[in-house]
């Protein structure tokens, strides 16, 4: 906890349909990042945190993004994915920890429960609104995130980040709060450490070349 503490956290993912999509890319990506002083990197898909880990000796969030048919929850849904995760070389496991329905008989806390027990890493909770943080923490997740805020039907129509939701969590939860989604310069990442977030992952903002220069061919269009 103490190595993320006030950082930089970079998040290094890709569109699957990008180039750039490609272990090796992004852990060059990830160990630039590193090299620059970002004090972790969060990473999907083992075959990326396989190549992330040979690479980088900062602390890895993990996670797999994988869409299962009748079923929003995507972010780590089921312990077998976390077992990937952890086998894969991630120091955190990130998982969605929002109300939304999860696939199969798992709960969250069941689910925090065995990657604590079963895997021995710390949990990151994703969450969307204070509600669903509170009772992350409750059901046992060591680091809470604003990650979902504007991606769920809860929170839709918000625009990340969500630096009130921010604000509150600090305020009302006893774990390490992290500020992810939307922070797009370096300016909104030092707002969000000054109302208390423990760490900031930014993304796509860093590493998002794909919809960066989508954004760029836009406007100029």
């Amino acid at each position: 906890m103490d190595a993320l503490k006030g950082g930089l956290i970079v998040s290094c993912q890709a569109p699957v349909n990008s180039p750039l999509h490609n272990p090796m890319i992004i852990a060059a990506i990830a160990e630039a990042a590193v090299n620059q002083g970002a004090v972790g990197v969060r990473i999907d898909t083992p075959a990326h945190l396989e190549a992330v880990r040979l690479q980088v000796n900062a602390p890895i969030i993990g996670l797999w993004k994988r869409v299962i048919p009748n079923y929003e929850v995507y972010i780590t849904p089921q312990f077998h994915h976390a077992q990937a995760v952890a086998a894969a070389g991630a120091d955190i496991i990130a998982v969605d920890a929002t109300e939304r329905p999860r696939p199969g008989e798992e709960t969250l806390s069941g689910l925090i429960k065995r990657i604590h027990e079963e895997l021995g890493k710390p949990v990151m909770a994703d969450v969307d609104t204070l509600e669903n943080a509170i009772a992350a923490a409750q059901a046992g997740a060591d680091y809470v995130g604003t990650t979902l805020f504007g991606y769920t039907p809860a929170t839709r129509g918000h625009t990340p980040p969500g630096f009130d939701l921010l604000a509150q969590m600090v305020e009302k939860l006893d774990l390490p709060v992290i500020c992810e989604g939307g922070i797009a310069s370096p300016t909104e990442a030092r707002q969000a450490l000054s109302l208390g977030a423990f760490a900031v992952v930014v993304g796509t903002a860093i590493t998002g070349v794909d919809l960066l220069v989508q954004r760029y061919v836009r406007e100029l269009g």
